[in-house]
């Protein structure tokens, strides 16, 4: 079964509001069966929303549109939706009592405004809505079911949850889709489809593998299709072990879970603690860890020796040490490590040391060079990485390294 997505609205398209009822649309229409065809973002204007209306219809199930229906002078779907299926707009008396309820409720004035959004277009079926004065309107025509809703995300998620959804698992007999995430970091797409290339190859046609990559970070999702619940899961849980022995060492969690999130859960179920010595990332994995309900049971704090003065005295990095080999070097990042670890008292110290940029590079140590160590009472490791990208981006790339040098780290994965 196919669906179509319709968002609506100038303040989408510049960047005013960002469009988040694609997405949870998409995601619900999914869950229940529906592949989705098309996102489409138009602006409020009469022509692009006739046009698009008579491209989608016959082509797919569903379409579902928001935004336009409020009450003022810019809104105008449910005019144009009266021109494309041919009817007019109409009282709907129901409509309007809950109008009126709602605005005494709220110690206003109903005024001529509020009345309007009781006007909805005669051939249409009105979906109520509690949560605000635009009702949603479901609509048929040559095949395809259209669904007008406010484009507000608590009155759109309301009348999805309350009315569409029940009717369109009532109306269509769908297979059912499944989709599990699982999280890696540690290699590239590019390399990591090559070590994949034989589980691709094994994959029953009802099992697709999808690459969704971000700042290092490579999530693969399994999406499966299929009519039988409780088979179709059996056959995505028999995969995902499979990718476990393809891939252990870059899987850190899955689902949606971040690193940072990953990483305190093995110290939290293990009893162990951890500090920070950060140079360039400036508190970047403080703050990460930190963000994470919880850290206060794994999380010791951390020195942000910014300054190389600060290396010095309070993390005992060598003077020597710094003149030799600089502060973005092997040596000094493991001196940062083993100090922080004195300092702190912890089971490990992550310290780390590079050039985010955009200035400060040199052709032996280019910009987005980073030095990670990780130390621990009895063991030292550290990596050298460089990245190519802007400031802010390095930062979070050094971060996200750093998480995963200590990830690998934590005994008993």
């Amino acid at each position: 079964m196919k669906a179509e997505i319709i968002t609506i609205g100038d303040e989408l398209l510049i960047g005013q509001t960002v469009n988040t009822n694609a997405a949870w649309m998409g995601a619900e229409l999914s869950r229940i069966g529906f592949n989705i065809t098309r996102t489409t973002t138009i602006p409020d204007k009469r022509e692009d929303i006739l046009r698009l209306l008579t491209d989608v219809t016959g082509k797919v199930e569903v379409v579902l549109i928001t935004g336009g229906l409020g009450p003022t002078s810019d809104d105008i779907t449910k005019q144009t939706l009266c021109e494309f299926f041919e009817t007019t707009l109409i009282t709907n008396q129901e409509v309007l009592g809950m109008i009126e309820l709602m605005v005494q409720r709220r110690n206003q004035h109903l005024n001529e405004n509020n009345r309007r959004q009781a006007d909805v277009p005669a051939s249409c079926r009105v979906l109520y809505n509690a949560t605000g004065t635009a009702p949603g309107m479901w609509f048929e025509k040559e095949g395809t079911i259209f669904i007008s809703m406010p484009g507000v995300p608590l009155e759109m998620k309301y009348i999805m949850t309350e009315h569409v959804l029940p009717e369109l698992k009532k109306r269509f007999s769908s297979n059912i889709i499944i989709h599990k995430n699982l999280m890696t970091y540690g290699t590239f797409e590019a390399k990591l489809a090559e070590m994949l290339t034989g589980f691709e190859a094994q994959l029953p046609s009802h099992i697709k593998l999808a690459y969704l990559p971000s700042l290092g970070v490579i999530k693969l999702r399994l999406t499966g299709t299929g009519r039988n619940r409780a088979q179709l899961s059996r056959d995505m849980e028999n995969q995902v072990r499979k990718l476990y022995k393809e891939i252990p060492q870059y899987i850190y969690g899955e689902d949606e879970v971040s690193i940072e999130e990953a990483v305190g859960r093995l110290l939290r179920d293990r009893g162990l603690k951890v500090c920070t010595a950060e140079s360039c990332t400036g508190g970047r994995i403080s703050q990460m860890i930190t963000s994470v309900p919880g850290s206060s049971a794994y999380y010791r704090g951390s020195v942000i020796a910014y300054d190389n003065s600060i290396k010095v005295k309070l993390l005992g990095v060598k003077e020597s040490t710094l003149i030799a080999n600089g502060a973005v070097s092997r040596e000094t990042a493991e001196e940062m490590a083993s100090g922080a670890l004195k300092l702190f008292g912890c089971d490990f110290a992550v310290a780390v040391t590079g050039i985010a940029g955009p200035d400060g590079g040199s052709s032996g140590k280019p910009v987005g060079t980073v030095w990670i160590s990780v130390a621990s009472a009895d063991k030292i490791t550290s990596e050298n990485h460089q990245f190519i990208n802007d400031r802010n981006t390095n930062i979070r790339r050094f971060a996200i390294a750093a998480l995963n040098m200590l990830r690998l780290r934590i005994p008993g994965q």
